[in-house]
């Protein structure tokens, strides 16, 4: 993913301080792949990925994040970084084997809101990370408005090794996952 953060719509520096030197391969239900910086729907973002994929060093455990530091707007970021999902001690790029303490939450950008960006990171630990913090299913939104993503980073000595993003913006499911949605 070695490039410019001007070329990747300003990912580097609103996100991260650096762009990580791999890729995380992103695929969705149906075969829908994360090409960088491309844009999709809310309703095709509304399940999980199937595939999640980046290089890989030995036994060393990872964590995946995905964020939108474009909450509630690119133009007004005050909920920067809404966090969509959250896996620890991922075993490899093995997501499924990993501790999830913010279950999965697709892309809801509010109406009239414009194009959010989308970004997946993959981080290398240092070890076990013994996770104390606010936990929500994917039903629940405390705490996944102004998460600190450059906090957790620094806190638990993670290395970023790779991201990938896209840009969505409203659609007609958006409403349809904030009904299912609550506070606590």
């Amino acid at each position: 993913m070695a490039e410019s953060g001007t070329g990747l719509d300003e990912v580097v520096p609103d996100t991260l301080d650096a762009v990580p030197s791999h890729l995380v391969t992103v695929e969705y239900t149906g075969g829908l792949k994360v090409e960088t910086g491309c844009v999709l729907t809310p309703t095709q973002l509304k399940n999980r990925p199937v595939c999640i994929s980046w290089p890989t060093d030995g036994d060393n455990l990872y964590t995946l994040m995905m964020i939108d530091p474009d909450a509630p707007s690119r133009a007004d970021p005050k909920y920067r970084h809404w966090l969509h999902w959250l896996v620890v001690n991922i075993p490899g790029c093995k997501v499924g084997e990993g501790e999830e303490p913010f279950e999965y939450i697709g892309a809801g950008p509010p109406k009239g809101t414009g194009i959010h960006r989308y970004v997946f990171v993959a981080l290398k630990q240092t070890g076990n990370i013994v996770y104390e913090g606010t936990r929500c299913t994917s039903k629940q939104i405390e705490g996944r408005g102004g998460w600190q993503n450059r906090e957790f980073i620094s806190k638990h000595s993670l290395l970023p090794v790779g991201a990938n993003y896209f840009k969505a913006e409203w659609d007609d499911y958006v409403p349809v996952l904030y009904a299912s949605l609550s506070a606590k």
